[in-house]
């Protein structure tokens, strides 16, 4: 572009002077046939003061120290120099260095050859903290390709992208005026060693710091959010403080009722030759609200009522985001939903924002199966059909059948989430089951009902309670002498079970610090050769303490009682049994305690349980790999309060997979002091933690 424009100003002069003299052009004819020199040098311009250009000056320009620049906070992108400039576009042996300037310049003797690097760093300033490191290892072009050999041209390519990422890195950090060079050297067996050479300068810090708009929002909340916000004059540039402080006020606003409030794109302005930094955030509050109604279209999940019911908010109450965004996760934890969309939207009142619902229905059957095998229990197979809202809202109906080694049943279960109160379940069951188990044989047939108060993943209670009613007609085998003859009784029992929970544990299905008691109490009355009664009573205790980032020490305690009724008397499907995955690891299935002369278990009327774990998080498999080594010990006894003597103990060591849904757990155990008849190994496999 510049020849052309000089060329125009070369030819322009030339046809000035021709127009000077029309008529003297237009009588001199030979003149004009006359062929033109193409070598004959152009007529000279003294006062035409253009200078060709240098192509071979590299030096940018420098911005002179009294300007400002404004821009927006430094932020951090994708680096893949080798897909810019890939090996096969790299430049040649022979010009790899003909710009270098330093004498001493590492130069290997194949700049072609590929071969390994090293990556080390001078001069970064000790204030910089772990994000600076994390996030050069994420996006360095050096730490990406790290593992593989690179030829030299390669190397120098990354090293030079890696120059521009370590100054931007450095302005989040507050340094703008940082000068980043890179040099290379060997460590004599021609591995190339990358030194990131940096002269941070000095940090820049905050002037002005301005928030137009945030004088809208209804007083006296205007100071309350600039306090919110945090930063002060004479802070830092640091992007890192300044986008957390937006986040802060962003959140101040949803949270005290400006549904509709938000911050714009943050403006900074840096005096270079002051070495500070004005900043300006436009705040827009847009109001403040509280809640109106809940409106959604109609659907046959849910109503309105029923979404209110649910949340934790009324109308009239001051809008908080928080509350909304409970809802919508409380509505996925349904299952009934696929997608959904909670908004706030402009009510009737100017006052109030009305929270609109839509969801979209998700698959409401299954069909489900499980093929399992346990120590001491053999195999098993259950089948099962659900619909989950068969009777709306939230009424679930299931039919399950079980086909094992040791029982045979078919069940129809009824539960109604969000009774009436949110996390409140209703359920109801009947089934008809036969078992076959070493420590007892029963044909039951049984109908309960309970309503609860649970946990959930979404929100984990310190107080859970249940309490409900059960009637069977059971007919049951036993051992009636000490010969060990048999005999078959047949039980109607009625019992009003009860549970109340206290939980301080700080995670649902993988606590690490806090503890656990449960208290279980069941009055039953049972009608077998005349009516008695009786109570079974059962204390569940456990305890977390973290040693250290990977190391959590778990014990767990258990004592259970039954009174009022001989053990002879209590039908055998209701005594108290100890052993397996849920109870003393490195035992079967309700294996513990006394026995008949048959040396099947009898089970008893009280027990006593323990339990020590070191739960050890490793390294392997990007640190979801756990090793748990474990130990267990317990009894049952005939009399209604343990006395602690004939304690068995299993031991043993466990692996935990930490998966996104809680941590899937293995055990295997082996008795330490086995009764006769006990397997020598264990192996048990759930989901959660075993305590």
């Amino acid at each position: 572009m510049l020849f052309i424009l000089l060329m125009g100003a070369l030819i322009r002069p030339a046809s000035a002077q021709t127009a000077a003299a029309p008529a003297a052009a237009a009588t001199d004819e030979t003149d004009l046939e006359t062929p033109l020199d193409p070598d004959q040098p152009l007529t000279e311009f003294p006062d035409f003061g253009v200078e060709w250009p240098d192509l071979d000056d590299t030096t940018e320009p420098t911005l002179d120290e009294s300007e400002t620049e404004t821009t927006a906070v430094p932020a951090l992108e994708e680096n893949s120099p080798d897909q810019q400039a890939p090996a096969e576009q790299a430049p040649a042996e022979e010009r790899l260095f003909e710009n270098e300037s330093a004498a001493d310049e590492y130069r290997p003797t194949d700049a072609l050859a590929e071969t390994a690097y090293r990556i080390s760093f001078e001069g970064l300033p000790d204030r910089l903290g772990e994000s600076f490191a994390s996030r050069f290892e994420i996006l360095s072009a050096l730490e990406q390709y790290r593992d593989d050999d690179a030829n030299f041209a390669q190397i120098r390519r990354r090293a030079q992208s890696d120059e521009e990422l370590v100054e931007r890195l450095l302005r989040i950090e507050g340094y703008y005026d940082a000068v980043v060079q890179t040099r290379f050297e060997t460590d004599g067996a021609e591995r190339v060693h990358v030194v990131i050479e940096v002269q941070a300068g000095p940090l820049y810090k905050l002037a002005a710091i301005t928030l137009p708009g945030l004088e809208k929002a209804v007083p006296p909340d205007p100071e309350k959010f600039r306090e919110t916000f945090g930063l002060q004059t004479g802070a830092i540039v640091n992007s890192d403080e300044i986008t957390e402080a937006i986040g802060r006020l962003d959140t101040a606003m949803v949270e005290n009722g400006y549904a509709f409030g938000k911050t714009g794109e943050p403006e900074l302005e840096i005096d270079h030759a002051a070495r500070l930094g004005d900043l300006e955030v436009p705040v827009v509050p847009g109001g403040r609200f509280h809640y109106g109604s809940i409106v959604m279209a109609q659907s046959d999940l849910f109503d309105a009522d029923h979404v209110q019911m649910i949340a934790r908010f009324a109308p009239g109450d001051l809008y908080q985001a928080s509350d909304v965004e409970d809802l919508r996760r409380a509505l996925i934890a349904t299952g009934l939903v696929s997608t959904l969309s909670i908004d706030p939207v402009v009510a009737d009142d100017p006052d109030k924002v009305d929270i609109a619902v839509n969801v979209t229905p998700a698959p409401l059957r299954t069909i489900a199966g499980e093929l399992g095998y346990g120590t001491g229990e053999g195999a098993r197979a259950e089948v099962s059909w659900e619909h989950r809202n068969f009777f709306p809202p939230e009424g679930l109906i299931r039919f399950t059948g079980v086909l094992a080694t040791q029982e045979q049943s078919g069940s129809i279960a009824y539960r109604r989430n969000n009774y009436h109160r949110r996390d409140n379940v209703l359920n109801g069951r009947t089934a008809l089951s036969v078992v076959d188990r070493p420590a007892f044989k029963a044909q039951t047939f049984s109908v309960a009902a309970n309503i609860e108060r649970k946990s959930s993943l979404i929100y984990q209670k310190r107080w859970s309670w249940s309490a409900g009613v059960e009637l069977l007609a059971s007919r049951e085998t036993d051992v009636t002498g000490p010969t060990g003859a048999t005999g078959r009784d047949t039980y109607f029992i009625g019992a009003l079970p009860g549970l109340v929970t206290f939980d301080a544990s700080d995670d649902l299905l993988d606590p690490t610090r806090g503890f656990r008691l449960s208290a279980r109490v069941a009055p039953e009355a049972s009608l077998q050769s005349g009516s008695f009664f009786y109570v079974r009573n059962q204390f569940d205790g456990s305890a977390y303490f973290p040693v250290s980032d990977k190391i959590v020490l778990a014990g767990r305690t258990r004592l259970g009682s039954i009174v009022g009724a001989g053990n002879n008397r209590i039908a055998p499907s209701r005594r108290l049994y100890a052993g397996g995955g849920g109870s003393v690891r490195g035992y079967g299935y309700q294996s513990i305690g006394p026995r008949d002369p048959n040396n099947d278990p009898v089970g008893g009327r009280s027990l006593v349980e323990f339990a020590l774990e070191a739960r050890v998080k490793t390294g392997w498999f990007g640190g979801n790999l756990g090793i748990v080594p474990f130990i267990d010990g317990g009894n049952v006894y005939t009399s209604s309060t343990p006395d602690f003597s004939g304690m068995r103990y299993g031991a043993g060591i466990g692996v935990r997979y930490y998966s996104d849904f809680g941590p899937i757990r293995i055990d295997v155990g082996t008795p330490i002091n086995p009764q006769p008849g006990d397997t020598r190994v264990a192996v048990y496999v759930s989901l959660g933690q075993a305590f």
